[in-house]
């Protein structure tokens, strides 16, 4: 099979397609033949090792999937040869062929294609962030701030605000996130290259702030985020895109009686040193049902910046790393491939 091949930590610009052999299947799992992967910011940090968590070498690099099962372990039960599944997965997404973890899989409705389906699972910690009641827990009427909103996690973080009532305000860099940001269901977009995005919140909150923060940027975002918000607020921090994590001022979160939480998604697929899972399980089919529910209904619209083949995953990496892409950006193989012409 073909596969982004690590064969030892690098910088992703130095990562090339290979001959790979096919992984082997073990007793709880699936072999997939590969039709769709994700391509994000956190690969750039899995390839070179820099992640908290180190895929054992070689490998291929990829933690989003969809695909047709062609195998099924011997302990497999939920799944049979030809069903259509996608998941997020340990690693292996950027090959033609992969093996995930059943627990991992989820059943894709006919009514969700394979990239869609990305773009779905990408919404799994958006919609986890805001749902589950030791996290942000939004509730209608609340004033929901969502920075990095035209990203891959942003985008559909503000649809789902609306979804559950909430007022959305959410911040972007160009007029083109703007529009989109708008068409999801935004209520207030803000270029926060052009206006201190602090002052214009408090403005559209006529001085009262915001109840709930999304972000996934980290930095100066969140300790500004901080000082527009409301008392007894939750912000979450979803990961820091903007490279900087920030320090928190702990004298804040006591005047304001805010909560700080944090949304780490991979933690519930298995990306943790205590493997937790399948104690998870439940939960996580429970939160995928939701989201492709509100996707089938259409309260949910994938928004795919980019559809590369395998071969042009260093051209898919870019689009994500510069910033230009408007949700998703998705490798594609197989049949799927030949569907976009590729």
């Amino acid at each position: 099979m073909r596969a982004v091949w690590v064969d030892e930590y690098k910088p992703f610009e130095e990562l090339r397609l290979a001959e790979a052999p096919s992984p082997e299947i073990g007793p709880r799992q699936v072999r997939i033949r590969t039709q769709a992967a994700g391509i994000s910011f956190a690969d750039t940090l899995f390839v070179p090792g820099t992640y908290q968590r180190k895929p054992p070498l070689p490998f291929a690099p990829g933690y989003e999937v969809a695909g047709v099962v062609t195998e099924i372990g011997a302990e497999v039960s939920r799944f049979k040869q030809g069903d259509r599944v996608a998941g997020s997965i340990d690693w292996g997404a950027m090959a033609e062929e992969t093996v995930a973890m059943e627990v991992n899989l989820h059943a894709l409705p006919d009514a969700i294609g394979f990239p869609e389906a990305i773009y779905a699972t990408g919404s799994l910690t958006a919609c986890a962030a805001q749902t589950w009641p030791h996290l942000l827990n939004v509730q209608a009427g609340d004033w929901l701030l969502v920075h990095g909103a035209a990203g891959g996690v942003g985008l559909p973080a503000v649809a789902i605000g609306k979804q559950l009532g909430a007022r959305v305000i959410a911040t972007a860099s160009s007029e083109a996130k703007l529009a989109a940001i708008r068409a999801h269901g935004a209520d207030h977009a803000i270029n926060y290259a052009q206006e201190n995005f602090r002052d214009r919140v408090l403005e559209i909150t006529e001085g009262r702030g915001v109840d709930k923060v999304f972000d996934p940027v980290g930095g100066d975002v969140f300790s500004q985020s901080l000082r527009c918000m409301a008392p007894e607020g939750r912000i979450c921090a979803i990961g820091f895109a903007s490279g900087d994590i920030p320090q928190i001022p702990a004298n804040i979160l006591l005047v304001k009686n805010l909560t700080v939480c944090g949304a780490n998604f991979g933690y519930y697929v298995g990306w943790s040193p205590n493997d937790v899972r399948y104690e998870y399980e439940a939960r996580m089919r429970a939160l995928t049902d939701q989201v492709y529910n509100w996707f089938v209904e259409g309260a949910l619209r994938p928004q795919i910046s980019g559809v590369y083949p395998l071969e042009q995953f260093q051209d898919a990496i870019r689009a994500v790393m510069n910033r230009s892409a408007i949700g998703r950006v998705v490798l594609v193989m197989g049949d799927e491939a030949r569907k976009h012409g590729f």
